[in-house]
């Protein structure tokens, strides 16, 4: 089993997947001459030429619907966004054409186009560059939204998601890059909308997804020298949303704290929490506690940024209330 980075398995993914179909193909700002602003496409302009691995002007909602109009006539677009907070500018290509076509189509024309890049904050990047919309897509019927948080998990997605026959929204951690970890070799997809248990537990389940795993990981070890055997499940897929293994995982626990990066209001654990309290109430033996982002945009100065994300004190912190909770 080979140890790569985030980066090099999003790489790996990429390239197999071009060697398995023609029709899959690489286009965004940068992704050929410079290699990708984080290097994901790596050489594959050489590998595959510039049929395939297209650079675009500084042009979201153009280049977009180049995507959605090749994915309508049969092709795999792949099309990265620099940064998903530019995504906002091709918002209307995403939402109104490639989450709906099928449906106004009445199946008769797909979308199979993955839309991927860098979400979330990094370090004193401002507010505009630091920003969690996963919720924003997941909010839309039609479009999948996918979040691995390990070089494996991005792998076997990233390869899941091209393969999909709907458009899917994969958003990778900026600040998960340079994280190395074993990848399994050869042919490894993880299907859509499978959460992954990634410790388990008894007392108390953490529920986090992409830069939030790291932290719920974290607490977990801390929580574990006082005596409290946390569960962390990492969601990896938000829409669809795995219920069985959250409820499965609850029905042992009895006890749930729900971590994100995003905004707290409307945010993915909100949905998570409705989930809950529709379909395993009865197993809780204490409210759900949620950490999230604070409720202001990004700060720039890095005391105040650090301030406002969620880590692994505040899960803590979080763990404490549901399981000390008289």
């Amino acid at each position: 089993m080979a140890v790569l980075t985030y980066r090099d398995a999003l790489n790996a993914a990429l390239r197999e997947e071009m060697h398995r179909d023609e029709n899959v193909f690489l286009m965004g700002e940068e992704v050929a001459e410079y290699n990708g602003a984080y290097k994901v496409s790596r050489g594959l302009l050489e590998e595959f030429g510039p049929r395939r691995v297209v650079d675009t002007p500084i042009a979201e909602l153009g280049f977009a619907g180049i995507g959605v109009g090749a994915a309508m006539v049969g092709l795999r677009p792949v099309i990265e966004m620099m940064s998903m907070n530019f995504a906002l500018l091709a918002i209307d290509q995403i939402v109104n054409a490639a989450a709906k076509i099928r449906y106004m189509s009445g199946g008769q024309i797909g979308c199979p186009l993955v839309m991927r890049g860098p979400g979330g904050a990094a370090l004193q990047l401002g507010a505009q560059h630091s920003q969690a919309f996963e919720s924003w897509y997941a909010h839309i019927p039609g479009l999948k939204v996918v979040m691995p948080a390990t070089p494996a998990d991005a792998k076997g997605l990233l390869k899941a998601a091209i393969r999909d026959d709907n458009p899917v929204v994969f958003i990778e951690g900026e600040m998960l890059y340079n994280m190395k970890g074993e990848v399994p070799d050869g042919e490894y997809v993880i299907p859509l909308g499978r959460a992954d248990i990634k410790r388990a537990g008894n007392d108390v389940t953490i529920i986090c997804h992409s830069k939030t795993v790291a932290p719920a990981l974290n607490a977990a070890k801390t929580l574990s020298e006082e005596g409290i055997d946390a569960e962390v499940i990492d969601l990896r897929t938000i829409r669809p949303l795995d219920h069985e293994t959250i409820l499965a995982s609850i029905a042992r626990t009895n006890r749930v704290v729900v971590a994100e990066e995003g905004w707290g209001f409307a945010g993915v654990g909100a949905e998570v929490v409705d989930v809950i309290q529709r379909e395993a109430f009865d197993a809780l033996d204490a409210p759900i506690i949620r950490v999230h982002q604070a409720d202001v945009p990004m700060p720039y100065n890095k005391h105040l940024e650090k301030a406002a994300k969620a880590d692994a004190t505040k899960i803590v912190a979080a763990v404490h209330q549901v399981c000390y909770r008289n």
